[in-house]
């Protein structure tokens, strides 16, 4: 019998504690204790549950003296045993020990994470290592929990998954905060002084890393009706905010023949319904959020499953910011992009849950979105939550041809290299709507962390690409 076939899930072990069979653990040792009566206490850990089961390994044990001075934090095991009701009130059921073996050794001299108290900066020198705390393991199981549920939102609803490139030409926010991709040897054109010539790159002009799937989206929208896009994005932006990362995910929906309200509705079922999975599936580990993390963080979630979402436009906002009587860091004045405290602000303190501003100054968004009647504003919304601010970012998307042409050229972007989007209106334009979710806010949200460089496995930030 292979390894896999032998080995039974805590997880499995602690949903359904079968009494008196026997059983066959694999995992990591997270704390060991011994008895003046010559009997070893043994917490293991193999990542599929918050949970830890508890192996009771007797003195009677081949080796038993041998065996136990090896058995530190980190070391990995295998151990076989009857499982038997526990004695402690911890768990229902523990395994008495009947053989065990050591998979892996962990020096507790080296074991960077053997400390019990550790800070979030510390763990992220230890990426590699930092899934097997308690804080870590959870992060991941929620994030699995939370993109799970992603796709069984759209599926749902009849959306398309598509597969939007990650090496692309366009700039979608067209700010020019952008990875450039080339395989131009960089070394070479600096010795020579001269200046790139992108018609003998790769792809023969400039490329980088998507910011964003959503034009390519649009595109299998105005052919598909509904779909939706779930992929690393990728910003060049020297932030070391709590907020920002060099390389994150979103999802990004966008539907055919839909507007505004139709954008609003699906951006609030959504967030409701992600939320309403993560206190459903990850109980424990949201408990844990609760109690170590931010005391305030399920009561949060809650509020976004159980009330409806308050909607004012930016014109609205932008008033009760003026006559708050609060003091901002940022001034507040109308055509001002509002700051996450500004954001934090009209959720905590005036409506207390999710607010969706609607109806932006056309200035601060990007050329793509639906200009008013009123010339000054466009279609847009973004969905704000406490903790965090902006959450979700959307519109309705500029459908006039003739309207998109001179928002584009008023961005100072190429008409001729978005010949193909404006394409989009010219044969068979529909109105479409779509918004973006920033994964990694959505899992700082639900947990509670205070930095967005804990809920990724790998951070990428200015001045980090290690591991």
């Amino acid at each position: 019998m292979s390894l896999r076939q032998t080995r039974q899930k805590i997880t499995e072990i602690l949903k359904n504690p079968a009494i008196g069979s026997s059983a066959t653990v694999m995992g990591w040792v997270r704390t060991k204790r011994e008895s003046k009566a010559g009997v070893a206490f043994v917490e293991i850990n193999d990542g599929s549950s918050f949970d830890n089961l508890q192996a009771v390994v007797p003195n009677t044990l081949a080796d038993y003296a041998s065996l136990v001075a090896r058995l530190y934090p980190g070391t990995s095991l295998q151990v076989r045993g009857q499982l038997v009701a526990s004695q402690g009130g911890r768990q229902a059921v523990e395994l008495q020990v009947e053989s065990l073996e050591i998979l892996g050794e962990s020096d507790p001299l080296k074991y960077p994470i053997a400390k019990q108290k550790m800070t979030y900066e510390h763990l992220r020198e230890f990426t590699h290592l930092r899934a097997r705390t308690n804080t870590f393991g959870a992060l991941a199981r929620l994030r699995d929990v939370l993109a799970q549920s992603i796709h069984e939102f759209f599926h749902q609803r009849g959306f398309i998954w598509v597969h939007t490139p990650i090496i692309t030409a366009n700039d979608c926010e067209g700010a020019g905060k952008a990875f450039q991709v080339t395989t131009i040897d960089l070394a070479k054109l600096a010795a020579s002084g001269k200046a790139p010539d992108f018609t003998q790159d790769f792809f023969g002009e400039p490329v980088n890393l998507t910011v964003s799937g959503q034009l390519e989206g649009e595109a299998y929208a105005l052919s598909l009706g509904d779909v939706y896009t779930f992929g690393p994005t990728f910003r060049a932006e020297n932030s070391n905010t709590s907020r920002h990362l060099a390389e994150f995910w979103m999802v990004e929906p966008e539907m055919a023949f839909a507007d505004l309200e139709d954008d609003m509705d699906l951006a609030e079922a959504f967030l409701k319904h992600l939320c309403r999975a993560a206190l459903e599936q990850c109980p424990r580990e949201m408990e844990f959020f609760r109690e170590r993390v931010d005391a305030g963080v399920i009561d949060r979630v809650k509020n976004v499953v159980e009330s409806p979402f308050t909607r004012l436009t930016y014109t609205e906002a932008v008033e009760k910011l003026k006559s708050s009587g609060e003091t901002f860091q940022y001034p507040v004045e109308w055509g001002s992009d509002l700051q996450s405290e500004h954001e934090r602000w009209l959720t905590e303190k005036v409506y207390q849950g999710p607010v969706i501003l609607t109806d932006y100054p056309k200035e601060i968004k990007a050329f793509y979105m639906k200009v008013s009647d009123d010339g000054r504003t466009v279609r847009a919304m973004d969905v704000l939550v406490p903790h965090i601010g902006e959450i979700i970012g959307g519109a309705q998307r500029e459908d006039r041809i003739d309207v998109l042409t001179s928002r584009i050229q008023e961005m100072g972007l190429s008409v001729e290299s978005l010949s193909w989007y404006l394409d989009l209106r010219r044969f068979g334009g529909v109105p479409h709507a779509g918004f973006g979710l920033g994964f990694e806010r959505l899992v700082q949200f639900v947990s509670g962390m205070g930095n967005i460089r804990d809920v990724i496995p790998f951070p990428r930030t200015p001045g980090h690409a290690g591991i």
